[in-house]
């Protein structure tokens, strides 16, 4: 997962939570037959945006971000979202919806998360709010140049 009071830019939106416990374990609905759970985002878009934000000296990690429903509150949860999808850079609770309502009309979505908590316990005193809004601030301006 990234580090506190960096960025993310998704290359995929997932509904991590999205399908049914069973017997052998979690399936996706996906898994189940339910249409797909992922979304990408345009590559040459994500390397763009990830490029400026580094260029002007931004700590930004690329990768899958994982929508949930409920925020991960335990350790537990956390290591099961990382086993099921290795390579996920950020949880979030809105980034698969808009992807799935941009790409039905048509539109190129981009997912920018600035992380002011990690994954797994609520540990509000270990939060970065303010890091986390001083690098979404800073990474604003450079979008509009990119984009």
């Amino acid at each position: 997962m990234a580090p506190l009071g960096s960025l993310v830019v998704a290359s995929e939106m997932i509904a991590a939570d999205l399908g049914a416990e069973t017997p052998e374990g979690f399936r996706s609905a996906a898994e189940l037959g339910f249409g797909s759970v992922s979304v990408p985002a345009d590559r040459g878009t994500v390397q763009a945006v990830s490029a400026a934000l580094a260029a002007a000296g931004l700590t930004v990690s690329t990768g899958t971000v994982l929508t949930v429903s409920t925020a991960t509150g335990t350790a537990e949860t956390a290591a099961a979202l990382i086993a099921r999808h290795q390579g996920a850079v950020a949880e979030a609770m809105e980034g698969h919806g808009v992807a799935v309502a941009a790409e039905a009309l048509g539109l190129p979505v981009l997912e920018l998360r600035a992380i002011s908590n990690p994954v797994g316990p609520r540990d509000r005193a270990a939060w970065k709010i303010g890091d986390a809004m001083e690098a979404l601030t800073a990474a604003a301006a450079i979008l509009l140049e990119v984009l």
